[in-house]
């Protein structure tokens, strides 16, 4: 019954959920209730003040443009730039086609005339006996070229001789201008029309080069034979002028009869060399037909030949267009 004794009007002290002592420890804490939460504090930067370093204003650089001189300036340095870049790679592709230039047809580089490298005119011919003429060529090859230089020594030392001559009359200076003459026309001349062909058909067993070489050889044979006999006024210190001289001087006399003497020795070895080269010709089976079939192979892949054809070709059919249209 005490249950139903009590007030029912009385303030529930007992029955009030907030009374709870946990409940009651949260709201008597330090945190400000809700309905008081200020979220814009009066000091909000009180803190962060103390962490951060202090407040530098921005400072904007002001633009500045180049000058028309200025960019003038810059463009011209460019362009020297570049220009001395290209007449770099200029340099260096006229360097390379020079050494392109200077090496023969096989790729290697020019040996002869052996040249001082600082000298301006640069060798012509590449010539190596032991690797490009064959073994068993190589003693007749190499003989070809001792004669051509015993032939250079003979016309400078005919040139001394009618040199001589000339000092005891005046009238032989016809004799010592001819000299002068055979010295340079036949000294380069005699290594490229005669020399060069023998090397390249011991190199390459060409018919032509050999048909090409016994032609201009055997009228080298026939000069030395005229060089020996002297003919006077033909510039030649043979036996006949050797003997003319002797009578007026025996000095000079005796100096051309020695020439006569280097002259009679390279007709004699001419002779023996043009039968040795004959015979290895003949043992390699070359022939007429092949130095033909050569010869129009040579000339039909020859780049000038071609050339000079299509001029050909073009100015003809152009000249009967033209013969053409004024016919109509």
């Amino acid at each position: 019954m005490s249950e139903f004794d009590s007030n029912p009007f009385a303030d529930p002290a007992n029955d009030n959920p907030f009374n709870d002592p946990s409940v009651t420890q949260m709201t008597s804490s330090g945190v400000e209730p809700v309905d008081q939460y200020n979220p814009f504090p009066a000091h909000p930067t009180d803190n962060l003040a103390a962490h951060t370093a202090p407040y530098q204003p921005a400072v904007l650089q002001p633009s500045t443009e180049p000058s028309p001189q200025a960019t003038a300036a810059a463009a011209q340095a460019n362009l020297l730039k570049q220009q001395d870049e290209l007449e770099r790679k200029a340099a260096e592709l006229d360097r390379r086609e020079q050494e392109l230039q200077s090496r023969g047809p096989s790729g290697k580089e020019n040996n002869w005339p052996p040249l001082p490298k600082s000298f301006p005119i640069k060798p012509c011919f590449y010539q190596d006996f032991s690797e490009e003429i064959p073994v068993e060529s190589q003693r007749v090859c190499k003989m070809m070229y001792y004669l051509w230089m015993f032939h250079c020594m003979t016309l400078f030392l005919n040139l001394l001789a009618c040199l001589a001559y000339f000092t005891t009359d005046a009238v032989y200076g016809v004799d010592f201008g001819l000299s002068i003459l055979w010295l340079i026309l036949f000294a380069p001349c005699s290594f490229v029309c005669w020399y060069r062909p023998v090397y390249k058909a011991f190199q390459s067993d060409s018919s032509f080069s050999f048909f090409f070489f016994f032609f201009v050889f055997f009228c080298q044979v026939v000069i030395f034979v005229i060089q020996a006999v002297g003919i006077p006024k033909w510039g030649n210190s043979g036996w006949i002028s050797a003997f003319s001289a002797m009578a007026a001087n025996k000095a000079v006399g005796a100096i051309m009869i020695i020439v006569a003497i280097l002259f009679t020795i390279c007709a004699v070895l001419s002779v023996i060399l043009l039968k040795m080269v004959h015979g290895m010709y003949r043992r390699t089976g070359a022939s007429f037909q092949k130095a033909q079939q050569e010869f129009s192979q040579g000339v039909l892949t020859n780049k000038t030949f071609q050339t000079a054809a299509a001029g050909a070709a073009s100015t003809a059919a152009s000249t009967a267009a033209q013969g053409a249209f004024q016919g109509n």
